[in-house]
């Protein structure tokens, strides 16, 4: 697969402040690209280093063939980048905010692709209503169609569904995941991990200045090999039968549930269902917990112990 976006070893700092220490990643064309870290971890002075809004120190940064440092205007050619508010004219209507957007970029067939993206984003009853009549959701839709004026190979979409209730953050994912399918490479950054997990193809955890854990969100999880199992029991004395026959394991024992902790394997699963089936206990019910996207990165930035931490 061909790289779109190559960084090594980025490096910013802000007077005494380092922010980005090394940051090494690379991006597949076509692909949805996830920067996860918590707040003030620099994911933002990345995207902005990389959109040419910000010089790095050091490091080098290419995108679509073009270095990011010496060869500016032609990145730009090639990038869109959607801040995370919401960019757009309340006075303008949502069409009017689109053409405006395709004369400034001197497309030649502007009105054309703006009727094709009122459609992507589903705002063609209201392309001709003034965007300040739009609710929240809708002025997000339009400000990633305005990014989109111009087909760019690459778009910057940092914290895109930030603010947005439920129905219109899934709405916005669908119009995401729909982008990477007509072959726009995206890099995202989210305060969200479900959103990085439903959307990323992969994800790069960004922790004190460099990329501590990459890879697809399976992956990811698989780096904690602790499992757990729930075993839910008829009575309160079938449950503390189920203990003794658990001697061994580490456990949380709550009335009638017991929740195992494992390795996570096969083997450990089928000895804890055979010891229980062994002493004649019958269960109720059986649940088989893997480690989440969020445990992954509470761990790997050092927060699982403290009882998480604010994600940004």
């Amino acid at each position: 697969m061909e790289q779109i976006i190559t960084v090594t070893d980025l490096k910013k700092s802000f007077k005494t402040n380092q922010v980005l220490k090394g940051v090494n990643f690379h991006i597949y064309k076509g692909k949805i690209f996830a920067l996860l870290g918590s707040n003030g971890a620099g994911k933002t002075t990345c995207v902005r280093i990389l959109s040419t809004l910000t010089k790095a120190d050091s490091g080098t940064a290419a995108i679509c063939g073009y270095d990011v440092f010496k060869q500016a205007d032609n990145v730009r050619g090639c990038i869109s980048l959607t801040g995370q508010f919401a960019a757009v004219d309340e006075i303008l209507t949502g069409r009017e905010n689109l053409h405006l957007i395709g004369e400034l970029k001197r497309l030649p067939d502007f009105r054309k692709q703006t009727d094709e993206l009122l459609a992507i984003i589903n705002l063609e009853d209201a392309a001709d209503k003034q965007v300040s009549t739009y609710s929240g959701g809708m002025r997000r839709r339009l400000d990633i169609a305005m990014s989109l004026m111009g087909n760019p190979q690459v778009i910057f979409l940092d914290e895109p569904t930030t603010g947005l209730d439920p129905q219109n953050r899934i709405v916005m994912w669908e119009m995401i995941a729909k982008l990477a399918e007509n072959g726009t490479t995206i890099l995202l950054t989210t305060q969200y991990l479900e959103e990085a997990e439903y959307l990323a193809d992969h994800i790069a955890i960004l922790h004190n200045g460099v990329i501590t854990a990459e890879g697809s969100p399976e992956e990811l999880k698989k780096i904690l090999p602790i499992g757990e199992i729930s075993l839910e029991f008829m009575n309160v004395a079938d449950a503390a039968q189920a203990q003794e026959a658990l001697a061994g394991y580490a456990f949380t024992a709550r009335r009638k549930t017991i929740e195992v902790s494992t390795d996570g394997s096969a083997t450990q699963l089928a000895d804890i269902l055979n010891r229980i089936n062994s002493s004649d206990i019958p269960i109720s019910r059986f649940t088989q917990n893997q480690p989440s996207l969020e445990d992954a990165f509470l761990t790997l930035i050092g927060e699982k112990e403290k009882g998480g931490a604010k994600h940004e």
